[in-house]
């Protein structure tokens, strides 16, 4: 009898599994006579070309499935829990945590801090490593998998304690040596906070982590994000733009030297810090290949070149289209509004302005929203709220749509953080609203209405 079994939600059409005749419902009990205990194991289990697959069906009888295979093909199975196991939840108690920064009131998960290894590998999320066991570590460096994400903080141990609120996150720091000595490839994050770990501690840290190049890819230096929602709460304080200028200037110091020494920047600043500053961002060359792009560097670079480079091949091909080409409307009178953060509002700016010099007869109107939900100093379009949206726009002539970001949304949602629906905020805002992929040819396309002209 398997102690784990691990129920199956859907089956991908046209997989394997579900030509096998594997259902929902179904309880996956073991591959190779292996039993699973969470999802690393299956994905490590079943790379194999020839598999024995024991299902358990829901009348109770179990079945034996014999499957050859390509090497990386996947099953085509979804189950019931992602993790096929329980999540583990954080167990330090950090001076810089935002979800000790919320409000009260808001759904439960957004209250449940997550120091899961295993999301690293399948979200992207950081790790701290303070909830890694032996076991855990021993299975990431035998199944080698990579890359894994980690919270960094400061490389000092004593301070990394006091930060994190554990005694054992300095201690925990040695995991990275173990980790480099089998070859895992990691990229890290410094959750910079005024006064704690910048200045001479920021330069210790830069420089105790160059030592894992190459399999440390990269390191991202991100400010910690300061809610309203703070009472009772370490006394952090906000960067001014002087200290973001010092930020800068240890981070291009140790970028040259990087590329001097082993060929990469290696060490990355948020775009947030270059907007603090009022400092022109860097070029594509710099980022490494937006390694850290989901943690917002370089994400401002990149949907500005990639705006640029579709608007100039969609002008192209308005000059001369084919036959199958789409093109905007040369005619009408065209109004759009975009709803967006105020960090990324001046550039969405700038590229709305160069899309109607091009195209004159559309008028596109961008609504940097402020944050009063969790205060002013949030200003990423991620953490905006339904409610914020809806007390900025209403009554405002929002033309023929309002693009919004996806990031704004609960991920396979119409939900926004605060619990209201899309719908919601149609009926409130009395407007029809788009939702905008994240390169800068779908925001592009939104702006000159693609799939809706």
């Amino acid at each position: 009898m398997a102690e784990k079994k691990h129920k199956v939600a859907k089956t991908e059409p046209g997989s394997i599994a579900e030509e096998l005749g594997i259902e929902p419902g179904d309880m996956l009990l073991a591959v190779n006579d292996n039993e699973i205990e969470d999802v690393l194991d299956y994905h490590y289990l079943i790379h194999d070309e020839q598999l024995v697959l024991h299902v358990e069906k829901p009348d109770g009888e179990q079945w034996e499935y014999e499957i050859e295979k390509d090497y990386d093909e996947d099953l085509g199975i979804e189950f019931e829990n992602g993790l096929m196991d329980d999540y583990k939840s954080c167990h330090n108690r950090c001076i810089f945590c935002f979800i000790d920064q919320m409000p009260k009131g808001m759904r439960d998960t957004l209250y449940f801090k997550d120091d899961d290894s295993r999301l690293s590998f399948l979200q992207g999320n950081y790790v701290t490593l303070t909830n890694m066991k032996e076991k855990d570590l021993n299975r990431i460096i035998a199944y080698h998998l990579a890359p894994i994400n980690i919270s960094v903080q400061t490389t000092n141990p004593a301070l990394r304690c006091m930060m994190l609120n554990n005694r054992f996150a300095g201690e925990a720091l040695k995991k990275i040596d173990l980790l480099y000595e089998n070859g895992i490839e990691m990229n890290g994050q410094i959750v910079l906070c005024r006064g704690i770990n910048d200045g001479a501690e920021l330069e210790r840290s830069i420089s105790d982590l160059t030592r894992y190049l190459p399999y440390m890819q990269s390191v991202s230096v991100v400010p910690v994000g300061l809610s309203r929602y703070r009472e009772g709460l370490y006394p952090l304080e906000p960067f001014a733009k002087e200290d973001a200028r010092a930020v800068l200037e240890t981070v291009r110091r140790w970028q040259e030297i990087c590329m001097q020494r082993h060929g990469t920047h290696f060490i990355h600043a948020s775009d947030e810090w270059y907007l603090l500053a009022e400092q022109e961002l860097p070029g594509e060359d710099s980022y490494d290949g937006y390694i850290q792009l989901e943690n917002g560097v370089g994400m401002i670079r990149l949907l500005l070149d990639e705006f640029e480079e579709a608007l100039l091949a969609l002008c192209r091909t308005a000059e001369n289209p084919g036959e199958d080409d789409w093109v905007p409307d040369r005619d009408g009178h065209h109004t759009v509004s975009l709803a967006t953060g105020r960090l990324a509002a001046p550039f969405i700016e700038r590229l709305a302005a160069d899309c109607m010099r091009r195209f004159p007869n559309y008028e596109i109107r961008v609504h940097a929203i402020r944050n009063d939900f969790f205060g002013e100093r949030i200003t990423v379009s991620g953490l905006l709220t339904g409610q914020d949206i809806r007390a900025q726009l209403q009554g405002k002539e929002l033309g023929e749509v309002l693009l919004l970001p996806c990031n704004l949304l609960r991920a396979g949602e119409e939900i926004f953080l605060d619990d209201m629906t899309l719908a919601e905020l149609k009926t409130a805002l009395q407007a029809e609203i788009d939702i905008v992929k994240s390169s800068g040819q779908d925001l592009l396309f939104a702006m000159l209405g693609k799939d809706r002209l």
